[in-house]
């Protein structure tokens, strides 16, 4: 069975740019039919349990084991802080910051990924649309479970990447994560992705709102995606 980019999207709760980013970054199979791409749903299957990523509905959808909880974003998000009016020139040096101060990492371990923040292809941007992207390692390393970060970046001017965003529009927000290990680095980027685009949790950051309105929709998005709302 064969599945096109917005079944698997759905399956995942994340934006079509994501699937193609994981595609060309992250060895996700594909197979390009007539300038479209479609996925063999085995080797998805394979492939999103060797990374320990879960499908939220559609196509893919499973039940999560009962010793495998979610992870929240809103304690990650305290953690890393909201920064606001950043020089698109001192995002790197922000991120830097917010890297020194990883929970659960020794010194050596910050200092190693704050090293591989300022390598020219140490980020993956992951533009998503709106004005908005996710950057990340490009490459996810194993931390420890009590390690991780998130922090969302509320820009001054306009960030230049060499990828355009998908839309086109020009990047002033960026929700920056550092996930404890590779299986977790993907379930918080399709967290992130399915928090903005169907939680709610796009406007307030847009609007750069105050913190405290986007905890509020942070912690609004998380229940909503909740089967049963017991995710804790």
């Amino acid at each position: 069975m064969y599945l096109n980019i917005i079944q698997l999207a759905e399956s995942f709760g994340v934006e079509e740019s994501v699937v193609e980013s994981w595609v060309r970054k992250e060895g996700l199979p594909a197979i390009e039919d007539r300038d479209r791409l479609l996925f063999d749903r085995n080797q998805v299957v394979d492939w999103a349990a060797a990374r320990g990523l879960a499908a939220k509905a559609g196509f893919l959808a499973a039940g999560r084991a009962a010793n495998s909880p979610a992870r929240r974003l809103e304690p990650l998000l305290r953690a890393g802080g909201i920064w606001r009016d950043v020089p698109a020139a001192t995002v790197r040096d922000v991120m830097g910051t917010i890297v020194n101060k990883l929970p659960g990492a020794t010194p050596p371990v910050r200092q190693l990924l704050a090293q591989r923040l300022r390598l020219p292809e140490g980020i993956s941007w992951a533009a998503v649309g709106g004005g908005l992207a996710l950057p990340h390692l490009r490459t996810p390393v194993a931390l420890g479970r009590d390690a991780g970060t998130f922090a969302i970046l509320i820009l001054r001017d306009a960030l230049k990447l060499t990828e355009p965003a998908p839309d086109e529009v020009p990047i002033t927000r960026l929700l920056f994560f550092v996930a404890p290990s590779p299986r977790a680095h993907l379930e918080l980027l399709s967290l992130l992705s399915s928090a903005l685009l169907r939680g709610g949790l796009q406007k307030p950051v847009v609007d750069a709102a105050t913190d405290e309105e986007i905890f509020t929709a942070l912690i609004a998005a998380e229940t909503a995606g909740s089967p049963g709302k017991t995710n804790q």
